[in-house]
């Protein structure tokens, strides 16, 4: 951290371009004894003399660079950097790679993604999670440095393998106020997507990677706020996982678990609740609601808040099946709202296996309760 703490050197990039941001390489940590350069864009409003707070944006799997995420966060009066963390450029080109394509790699670019399964034997420095981490402190690193910038105010998100390199990021780079997985965590080795890489591996191998690499790892270090986004029914974090990993780090936590939420780059960087959350820590906004307290009462489910904003109703979701998370169905009833109160109930379905409520306010923004199995 010391030395990814200061700002790299950058270089120009002339190609691709995009209007509105400015594409650059950072300098990077060396692969097999190599100086590494990662790719990113980076934007900043018109600040009027004021400085502006700021957003490192990590893409998740067959993603790179994305110019659009960085303008996004420009509109709404926020600097942004989104890097490249597979050590290629945003440009896709025709391939077979991982997830059906491939992108135009840089010839200083660092050890491909995702995951570095078949890296475990390569030196510790040599694998992409290692690298793919430094890529983003990196681009942290610059942003700080950035004229307009307040580097007292940047925050994190990520999507996917983003949001599993958000967990990571936003635990050992304690410079970040606040961190926002999009469906990615840790506990991979216990139930996600990539079980049978695991099971390739073999045992041995498998445990090195899960205690270098898994997210658990390094989550007990968070001191940050974070907020966790995801859906019921996602393939590859499922939400026992998820679970696990929300109860790791040591300061606040706000969930946001939307039914059947889509598993995507647009999907994971369209919730309201992110920019609410950026906008209520750095200028002022009003924050999402927050649940105070959850239990079971008999055979009703309730959960009290507090919130600056009306409340506009609430609902118990819930799945009356086992067996695979990403295949259950799940069911959704109205809950009771007292608003005098600030307390949300609602009967428990019978034959619910899994339940918790969502509370929306007046805006459409979510929260939740977390999960209860039964």
């Amino acid at each position: 951290m010391g030395a990814l703490s200061k700002p790299p050197k950058t270089y120009v990039a002339t190609d691709p371009k995009e209007d509105g941001v400015t594409g650059i390489f950072l300098e990077s940590v060396p692969w097999k004894g190599k100086p590494t350069r990662v790719f990113a864009w980076y934007g900043v409003p018109a600040t009027g003399g004021k400085k502006v707070p700021g957003m490192v944006l990590i893409h998740g799997g067959g993603g790179t660079a994305f110019a659009e995420w960085v303008r996004f966060w420009n509109r709404h009066g926020y600097a942004a950097v989104a890097m490249d963390t597979c050590g290629s450029i945003p440009r896709a080109v025709p391939g077979k790679g991982p997830y059906g394509l491939d992108r135009l790699r840089h010839e200083l670019g660092g050890p491909p993604g995702w995951g570095g399964f078949d890296q475990i034997d390569a030196p510790l420095e040599d694998q992409w999670t290692y690298h793919a981490v430094a890529s983003a402190i990196l681009s942290h690193s610059f942003l700080r440095s950035q004229q307009g910038v307040d580097p007292k105010r940047i925050g994190l998100t990520g999507i996917s393998w983003g949001g599993y390199l958000t967990s990571i990021v936003g635990s050992v780079d304690q410079r970040f106020r606040f961190a926002a997985p999009v469906y990615g965590c840790g506990f991979l080795g216990e139930d996600s997507a990539w079980l049978p890489n695991f099971e390739k591996m073999g045992k041995e191998k498998a445990q090195k990677w899960l205690s270098l690499w898994d997210p658990s790892v390094y989550l007990p270090r968070a001191r940050a706020p974070f907020l966790w986004v995801n859906g019921t029914n996602d393939f590859a974090y499922p939400m026992p996982s998820y679970q696990k990993s929300y109860r790791l780090p040591q300061g606040p936590r706000t969930l946001a678990i939307r039914v059947r939420m889509p598993h995507g780059h647009p999907p994971g960087i369209d919730p309201e609740e992110i920019r609410i959350f950026a906008d209520s820590i750095f200028t002022k906004g009003k924050p999402l609601a927050r649940v105070v307290s959850q239990g079971v009462a008999g055979k009703q489910a309730w959960a009290t808040y507090k919130s600056s904003v009306p409340m506009a109703k609430a609902e118990i979701n819930f799945t009356k099946d086992g067996g695979v998370w990403k295949e259950r169905k799940w069911e959704t009833l109205p809950a009771q709202l007292d608003s005098a109160n600030r307390r949300a109930a609602a009967d428990i379905p019978e034959g619910a296996r899994v339940f918790y409520l969502n509370l929306f306010d007046s805006r459409g923004a979510v929260v939740s309760t977390e999960h209860v199995e039964q």
